[in-house]
């Protein structure tokens, strides 16, 4: 029995793995800086990967937040895509110190593991973590000072909710994740931007009652559904076997995404 759960487990491990291996070839193809760093957080260190955008000037920072799968291959890969763009992006391993030895999303062993932990994340905590990713983007010489969060699934739901606890942001940019409560939503001081998939049902059920208390707190929020589309449509639209529907949705969401960052 032992031998076959080994056995079973080294091929959950495998799938992950090259579930994201294109994510993976694309990053390190990629001719930006990109490094790791560890940012101090109270007795934790976070990991960072950290990718700096090929221009002159100083530039806005963007703060990834990963998805529920912690930080993958692909979210890297998306923080190389918002340097692309211009940006100084910022992706934090929010599982540092979760794994053995005091690893993060890597050392969990692969997708169920990370679930399994995720969930247990003290909301406190993540707000700490992501605060003190923040601070250290936001110093950096390279930085003009403003900060855009983006986060997607997991990361989400926790864009939404960081934007009720940092006064700083200058938009947060929700991709298919719920929306904080709504007692909470009077704190946000950004324009919240929401992308989601049509066929999201999960997702999709709070759009309405989300525009309805934003609109009672004052607040700025901005959803559009791309109709056919599926949950992760900004990982899935991207992978080799991508559907046309998500394709075509994610390239839509980029679209967007550069021209609301651009005006900040």
């Amino acid at each position: 029995m032992k031998t076959l759960l080994a056995l079973l487990a080294a091929l959950s491990l495998a799938a992950t793995a090259s579930a994201q291996d294109w994510a993976k070839a694309k990053l390190e193809k990629s001719s930006r800086h990109g490094e790791w760093v560890k940012v101090k957080q109270g007795d934790r260190e976070v990991e960072c990967f950290v990718v700096y955008p090929e221009v002159k000037e100083k530039a806005t920072a963007v703060l990834v937040i990963h998805e529920i799968f912690g930080l993958s291959d692909w979210a890297r890969l998306a923080a190389d895509e918002f340097a692309a763009a211009g940006y100084i992006a910022i992706a934090p391993d929010l599982l540092s110190g979760k794994g053995p030895r005091g690893g993060g999303t890597a050392a969990l062993g692969g997708d169920d593991g990370v679930r399994r932990v995720i969930g247990s994340l003290p909301a406190d905590q993540i707000t700490a973590d992501l605060q003190a990713a923040a601070d250290y983007v936001t110093k950096l010489p390279a930085c003009n000072g403003k900060l855009a969060v983006a986060g997607f699934c997991w990361g989400g739901g926790q864009t939404f909710r960081f934007a009720t606890n940092n006064k700083e942001v200058k938009a947060a940019c929700v991709f298919y994740g719920s929306p904080p409560p709504k007692e909470a939503m009077s704190r946000i001081q950004c324009p919240v931007y929401g992308f989601y998939a049509g066929t999201d049902g999960r997702i999709d059920s709070t759009i309405s009652s989300a525009t309805e208390q934003m609109k009672e707190a004052g607040k700025s929020y901005e959803p559009i559904t791309y109709e056919g589309a599926g949950h992760g449509f900004m990982r899935l639209g991207e992978a080799p076997d991508a559907k046309d529907v998500n394709k075509k949705a994610r390239d839509e969401a980029w679209t967007r995404l550069n021209e609301l960052l651009k005006k900040l």
